[in-house]
């Protein structure tokens, strides 16, 4: 069973609460245009992946910038998350992850997509351990 292509609203990393708890007790690292931050706990929803996607305004001033790049990094991570999910699938868990877009440069589709599969990796390698 593959699972969908979508990356729909019920994936998405939302609400204050969960957040915070995210970003205080999560782990976290850096494949460089992207700061990764991510926290796993045990399988209590049915998804087993939510992320949440940040361009910061103190870097990009212009709201087109932002925007472009937060659809620049769902999209790569639309498109790579497979492997992730069937780990957490496969190992009863579920995952949530922030990327936080750190460069003070805009950069192509190709080089953020090849960052988030080393970051997605890096998640799995961890997940093993």
């Amino acid at each position: 069973m593959k699972p969908s292509t979508t990356f729909s609203k019920k994936e998405h990393l939302c609400g204050e609460i969960r957040v915070n708890h995210l970003f205080t007790n999560g782990k976290a690292f850096i494949v460089y245009p992207l700061r990764v931050v991510y926290l796993v706990g045990e399988n209590k929803e049915a998804i087993p992946v939510k992320a949440l996607v940040s361009v910061p305004k103190k870097r990009f001033k212009r709201a087109v910038k932002r925007n472009r790049l937060k659809r620049l990094i769902r999209e790569s991570y639309r498109l790579n998350k497979f492997p992730l999910i069937e780990k957490c699938i496969e190992k009863n868990i579920n995952i949530q992850i922030a990327f936080n877009y750190v460069s003070d440069d805009e950069m192509d589709f190709n080089r953020i997509q090849s960052k988030m599969i080393v970051a997605l990796q890096k998640i799995a390698e961890n997940l093993n351990e």
